[in-house]
């Protein structure tokens, strides 16, 4: 039977399904807690945090009744103008709207949200009432930090309760379900399900077609040969397609938070690629993806066993024992502070050292602080201390709130509500490949570099060695790019007074991770060269630097080769010294978490 378009036969059988494909989620999600496999201590203390810092803004708001009163009657008198403005519109009367939506909010780009009387209300109601409630926080005395927390929490909660994120309040949902009988719903709960189980119990949110891709078929293929691992890392040495190579080496140190493979993904996408085309000798650390067995290895050990024992491999397999080196992310950190540590032990091994969007003051750190003070610094440790290391899935989580309009609204109402699989997109397979984090390490890494801002202080001390990263006196390029959300791009601007010796300041268009990742052959982007950066006032910066089109990438090889352009005939692996243990992109990357 149909009513309309409905089809109630189908609908009814669409509903039992849906029925049955929400108990496999509920068993998926249930069954490592009936093992004893998995608590939810975790959120416990995630859900008290918020509930304290909330409980600071209504302290605020509440102590005073004049405040009270202000604070309803904003939000009365703002619902009024937006009644009065309804009631002229059912008129027949055109009126401008009361709240509209960002530009680039695309949340709400569906016709509906405008041409339908009672979406357009709807949508209003929201903003006006987000805008409400970030205001109640941004308005309230607080000191920074709750402060910052409290913004964030706000943010993530109105970004949930979106009407764009339930069917019944969407307008394309709705056609979608009624068009299909509810079939989009029983796809989207079966994968639901299936990402629950994924998740271990979490839910794992899908952002790409995990199957059209896998690490050294499609991704990380750049011809080369592991030459040497340890307990942490793999180094592998990329075969060289120049028949000269400049002399100096070229050593990447990758985050060991993320897969190395960002720097190497699909052959058109890979820096790594784009380095040995250009006559590199590439050499880059993959690091192991840690167990509980782990757990002990600390800051210093990571510094020791990776880019201090790479430079005695590429002595080994080159002969050189001058090369240049690169960081990214917490890889530039790391690198940052090994070069301090090789100064004070007067090691001049590394000539000069390029780091993308690495921080080395985090006063300026964004988003990522709001996790990090000490109660909750405590709570993240009591966990890892259960298991010895921390779960690769929290920080996905983490990274994916920091963006999460971008990172999990559109792929909720895609994924569960449309039941549609999301597109290949290399970048976010990347993104979901987790790894985990060893206790000790990132602990240090915690406390000394967010909590403390121990390594811009001059008060870190690595392996008994104190550091200062004045005493680095090699010349750096420092990238930056424009809208990072992970080392924000003024927090990048003042850590480049830090160094000893000159800095080349370069900001680079778009985000953390495609601003990087910008092949020359895209015509994406731009860049920005200026004047010797002197603190953290980034459009001051901007106002005397100069815009380039493209990618930053020949830049920065122009800026190695000037400092020194001798080349040697192209090196075979291992250098007839290190017998090679397997091909590129090794083992220790393929290891899930």
């Amino acid at each position: 039977m149909k009513i309309g378009t409905v089809d109630v036969e189908e609908l009814s059988r669409n509903l039992a399904r849906l029925v049955e494909e929400g108990g496999r989620a509920l068993a998926a999600y249930l069954k490592p807690r009936e093992q004893g496999r998995e608590g939810d201590s975790e959120l416990a203390d995630e859900v008290t945090e918020v509930a304290k810092t909330f409980g600071n803004v209504a302290k605020y708001w509440l102590a005073d009744p004049r405040r009270t009163l202000e604070l309803q009657t904003r939000l009365g008198k703002a619902y009024l103008d937006l009644w009065a403005t309804a009631a002229k519109r059912l008129a027949g009367e055109r009126v401008p709207a009361v709240a509209a939506p960002a530009v680039n909010d695309k949340r709400f780009a569906d016709p509906e949200w405008t041409s339908n009387q009672f979406y357009d209300f709807l949508k209003q109601v929201y903003l006006l009432t987000a805008h409400w409630a970030n205001q109640l926080v941004s308005d309230a005395e607080l000191d920074p930090h709750t402060k910052h927390k409290a913004e964030f929490y706000m943010r993530q909660i109105t970004n949930a309760l979106s009407p764009s994120n339930f069917v019944l309040t969407n307008p394309e949902l709705l056609r979608e379900t009624l068009t299909t009988n509810a079939d989009n719903l029983v796809r989207g709960m079966r994968m639901l399900a299936e990402d629950v189980k994924t998740g271990g119990g979490h839910l794992k949110i899908r952002q790409s077609d995990s199957s059209m891709f896998a690490v050294g078929r499609n991704l990380a293929i750049t011809p080369g040969k592991v030459v040497f691992q340890n307990e942490l890392m793999q180094l592998i040495q990329y075969t060289p397609t120049t028949a000269k190579v400049l002399k100096r080496p070229l050593l990447i140190v990758p985050p060991w938070i993320n897969k190395y493979y960002v720097l190497d993904l699909t052959p058109e996408k890979s820096f790594i690629k784009w380095c040995v085309d250009q006559g590199l000798t590439v050499f880059c650390i993959s690091w192991v993806n840690p167990d509980a067995r782990l757990a002990h290895k600390t800051f210093a050990d990571y510094v020791r066993e990776g880019p201090l024992a790479a430079l005695d491999v590429i002595k080994q397999a080159t002969g050189e024992d001058k090369v240049r080196a690169l960081g990214y992310c917490v890889g530039g950190t790391m690198l940052a502070a090994t070069l301090a540590v090789m100064a004070a032990r007067h090691d001049e091994r590394i000539v000069s050292a390029t780091l993308f969007a690495a921080q080395v003051d985090f006063t300026y750190a964004g988003d990522l602080k709001v996790f990090i003070d000490e109660e909750q610094v405590k709570a993240i440790e009591r966990r890892m201390a259960e298991r010895g290391y921390l779960h690769g899935m929290s920080m996905v989580i983490v990274f994916n709130l920091l963006r999460s309009n971008d990172l999990i609204w559109p792929y909720v109402i895609n994924n569960y509500l449309k039941g549609k699989a999301p597109f290949p997109f290399d970048l976010l397979y990347w993104n979901s490949d987790s790894t985990r984090l060893p206790a000790a390490n990132h602990s240090f890494y915690m406390r000394n570099c967010y909590l403390d801002n121990k390594l811009a202080k001059g008060e870190m001390v690595l392996g008994g060695t104190p550091i200062n990263l004045r005493s680095i006196k090699v010349p750096i390029y420092n990238l930056a790019t424009r809208e990072d959300h992970i080392a924000p791009a003024k927090s990048v601007l003042l850590g480049s007074k830090f160094f000893g010796g000159p800095v080349r300041f370069v900001l680079s268009g778009s985000g953390h991770i495609a601003g990087v990742i910008n092949p020359p052959s895209k015509h994406k982007y731009q860049y920005w060269t200026g004047p010797k950066p002197r603190n953290a006032n980034l459009d001051g910066w901007l106002a005397k630097a100069k815009e380039h089109p493209g990618s930053w990438w020949p830049d920065w090889l122009a800026w190695l080769t000037k400092q020194d352009p001798r080349e040697v005939a192209a090196r075979a692996i291992g250098g007839g010294r290190l017998k090679p243990i397997e091909d590129a992109p090794g083992s220790y990357v393929k290891v899930r978490d």
